[in-house]
């Protein structure tokens, strides 16, 4: 193949969908920019696509500002517990590890999976023990610790105790959805029916139930008090490429949920979920509603939808719709084709993503065509 007929190199990145704050944008434009550079670097000197989205993931999961690696948002008791998958396009060929609460950087612990093992995923235990068997090295849990992040659990927790409800995974259920029609940048809160003891949240109660989270934060001290603290709890972050070679690839990692149960896998490991690449189709990478999110299996299901001639645009806005429309799920996804075509879509206020190609990159925290 000669050189000009070669496929043109691209990377497209997120770095998680969630209320974001002012005061942290400029911040997650550093992070983005900087896994950019990284996962380009590898690209440009002839690097496998593999090769980008580890490089690019290692550096958010090393920058505290995303939830993954260091800096996560930690477990109900306190500690980091972090999640990740790799997977290579050209062959299907997939690694991934969870609830590992002493690897730096996961996201290099699913790479040795995929190229070292017959097996595809490891979790715990079993998981540092195979990173450490080829080369990784431990880390005490507290080096994954940020003080933000114990001031944040401590907020959540008090705010719980006062009564607030957890909305991390609120959703409607088929018998309470009062409209299938939604904006893509609402922030809605609803509640399935509890065999008749809670009241089932239409979509309309998302003002009555934000009040009650501002009465309850009111009571807070100061210095503990953040804006509803599960609309920041969606910061995952994750990768596609495509390759000189005309091979995509896919990668995600999280810290997962705040003050989520010790022991808990979202979606982001799960292969088809989180996180999914297939050459004859598309590279995808979502952030969000774990619980929904792997309901649906919403990366193979925009995948497919790819495969069968939709536009990774159209194919990620439906997902985005689907999970909302379904499960009344929110979060964001990231789609590669292989002929280089991209789609980003979210229905959270903001996302932060990034696209690098030969022609230079772009960044930003909201993107709805």
């Amino acid at each position: 193949m000669k050189d000009s007929q070669k496929p043109q190199p691209i990377l497209l990145i997120h770095g998680g969908a969630w209320a974001m704050p002012d005061d942290a944008i400029a911040a997650h434009e550093r992070g983005i920019a900087a896994a950019l550079a990284a996962g380009w670097s590898a690209l440009s000197r002839g690097g496998t696509a593999i090769d980008a989205v580890e490089a690019a993931v290692t550096i958010m999961e090393d920058d505290d500002t995303f939830d993954a690696g260091r800096g996560s948002f930690l477990t109900r008791d306190g500690r980091v517990q972090l999640d990740a998958l790799l997977m290579n396009g050209a062959d299907l060929r997939t690694g991934g590890v969870a609830c590992v609460e002493h690897l730096r950087n996961p996201i290099q612990a699913a790479r040795l999976v995929l190229e070292k093992s017959p097996h595809v995923y490891f979790v715990g235990t079993g998981a540092e023990r195979f990173a450490t068997q080829h080369g990784m090295r431990l880390v005490d849990n507290t080096e994954l610790i940020v003080p933000r992040e114990r001031d944040r659990l401590m907020a959540f927790q008090l705010a719980e105790a006062a009564g607030a409800p957890d909305t991390t995974f609120s959703g409607h259920s088929s018998d309470s959805i009062a409209s299938t029609e939604a904006p893509r940048n609402s922030v809605i809160s609803a509640e399935a029916q509890r065999s008749g003891e809670t009241p089932v949240f239409a979509l309309d109660s998302a003002t009555e139930q934000r009040a009650l989270a501002t009465e309850i934060e009111s009571a807070l001290p100061d210095e503990l008090r953040i804006d509803d603290p599960t609309l920041h709890s969606h910061d995952t972050v994750g990768a596609v490429a495509l390759d000189q070679y005309g091979n995509l690839a896919a990668g995600t990692s999280t810290g997962g949920t705040l003050s989520k149960a010790p022991g808990r896998v979202g979606d982001s490991s799960l292969i088809g979920c989180g996180c999914y690449a297939d050459n004859l189709s598309a590279a995808v990478s979502l952030t969000g509603w774990g619980e929904p999110i792997m309901k649906l299996v919403l990366g193979k299901w925009a995948v497919d939808r790819v495969a069968a001639g939709a536009t990774p645009q159209a194919a990620a806005s439906a997902a985005i719709d689907y999970l909302f429309t379904r499960l009344g799920g929110h979060g964001g996804i990231i789609l590669l084709g292989p002929d280089g075509q991209i789609g980003i879509a979210h229905n959270t206020p903001r996302m932060a993503w990034g696209i690098a190609t030969a022609n230079g990159t772009q960044l930003g925290i909201t993107r709805n065509p």
